[in-house]
């Protein structure tokens, strides 16, 4: 049920990508008084799930889930229709209208993702406002560090001051800014001291590698928040709420302290110390080989931090809808950066439909969904345009050489880049979908 979510929500944002995508090079096509012979949702080899026609122009839905076209008469694209480029230009295709003209239409795609974006954002957040865990409330109890962020260099509680120089007042864009801006060093306080922590070569690549977005998390108090099924601790007498202080008269403020402590006990009796109200109680429990008392901490981070929350009228969300947008650009074109970085080594973590996919919540949640539409929508735009044969963005560079030299490549050579164009995407596609199902038999 979990992965029929994530794909269905896969489908569904792509179908709207695609549409909107193929759209504008469709709406500038017909500004301009060229003919649009098929706009397709999906790629139809030998068979479409159903067409019709209207106007001269063949809709339809194809039945390979992979993105989407439209056709335009006089154009060489994916279709490879050479006979028709062998005939006299007509009027009404693309190949007969001027240069400028012909531009418009290749950026008509990638304007209608990058508006797609602008108009999700101004939605979201004219709706669900803003909120974000901030630093300085984190910093209360210090944060809670894994393996990776160990050999970075972070300990336990450590309350972070900077990151490469820089104060970062939400604390989930700490793994942004030392990935995409490529910190090599944080300050913390720690045991009431400024620390400088400078990572270790190969930290980036460490953190690209295992896609870990949460290396730190906020360290919080042991409340009670549920029990397990026979848990121990219940049938002592601890209530939802409490608050667990430490096991045998040691005092462990925190659950990661907790949890570590208490599996050094495994098939003892322990006194387990906790706070109900005013009242310092103990319970004495009897672990089992796993070593767990059968709680589960309080998961709502409302009752231990601060969010900041910002609501936004209609008005007020334009603009920020649009820097939000700008900022997105900004980021994704940082990403593709590191991918061709030999000392992150990015692409071996470039990930396909799957990893796409798995970006999307387990349950079906609008906010969530919206917001990934428009970072894919961003990122859609930004790959069109990268100037690859058989892209958009290979359309465009063909046609900025035209307007500059003022003469046309020969149809020959645009029919070899774009087969050129279509051999780099299908390698790209592999490379990105292999390591998907790499990742698939790792785990």
């Amino acid at each position: 049920m979990v992965i029929l979510i994530k794909v269905l929500q896969l489908l569904l944002s792509l179908s709207i990508l695609v549409i909107i995508h193929e759209f504008g090079h469709f709406a500038a096509a017909k500004i301009f008084k060229t003919k649009v012979e098929k706009f397709y949702l999906f790629f139809n080899p030998w068979f479409s799930v159903f067409k019709f026609k209207f106007r001269g122009t063949e809709y339809g839905m194809g039945w390979v889930p992979l993105g989407g076209y439209v056709k335009i008469a006089g154009m060489i694209d994916e279709s490879m229709d050479k006979e028709q480029m062998k005939k006299p230009p007509q009027p009404w295709e693309f190949r007969s209208k001027p240069a400028w003209q012909r531009l418009i239409i290749m950026l008509g795609g990638v304007t209608m993702n990058v508006v797609l974006a602008i108009v999700i954002y101004i939605g979201l957040l004219a709706y669900f406002g803003e909120e974000y865990l901030p630093t300085q409330q984190v910093n209360k109890y210090g944060v809670v560090t894994d393996s990776l962020s160990r050999n970075m260099g972070f300990r336990n509680g450590d309350k972070i001051l900077t990151i490469g120089g820089k104060e970062v007042k939400n604390f989930q864009k700490i793994p942004v800014e030392i990935v995409l801006n490529e910190a090599q060093t944080a300050t913390v306080l720690r045991d009431g001291h400024k620390v400088t922590i400078h990572f270790p070569n190969g930290s980036l690549r460490s953190l690209v590698k295992q896609m870990k977005p949460y290396f730190l998390l906020p360290r919080i108090p042991f409340v009670a928040g549920k029990f397990s099924k026979n848990s121990v601790a219940e049938k002592a007498g601890l209530h939802i709420g409490d608050t667990i202080l430490g096991i045998n008269g040691k005092y462990l403020l925190y659950f990661n302290a907790f949890r570590e402590a208490v599996q050094k006990h495994k098939n003892q009796e322990i006194t387990l110390i906790a706070k109900r109200g005013n009242d310092t109680l103990t319970f004495p429990v009897h672990l089992g080989s796993t070593g767990l008392i059968g709680v589960y901490p309080q998961a709502d981070i409302n009752a231990f931090f601060q969010l900041n929350q910002k609501k936004y009228t209609f008005i007020q969300a334009i603009p920020a809808g649009f820097m939000r947008t700008w900022a997105g650009i900004g980021n994704y074109l940082k990403q593709l950066r590191l991918i061709f970085s030999p000392k992150v080594q990015a692409y071996k973590s470039v990930g396909g439909f799957i990893s796409i996919g798995n970006i999307f919540p387990a349950v079906w949640h609008w906010e969530s969904f919206w917001r990934l539409t428009a970072f894919l929508s961003i990122m859609l735009a930004i790959l069109n345009v990268l100037p690859i044969p058989a892209l958009d963005g290979g359309h465009v560079l063909f046609l900025l050489y035209e307007i500059i030299a003022r003469r046309k490549p020969s149809d020959k050579f645009l029919e070899n880049a774009q087969i050129v164009g279509m051999v780099l995407l299908l390698a790209l596609l592999i490379l990105a979908n292999g390591n998907d199902i790499l990742k698939l038999f790792k785990h």
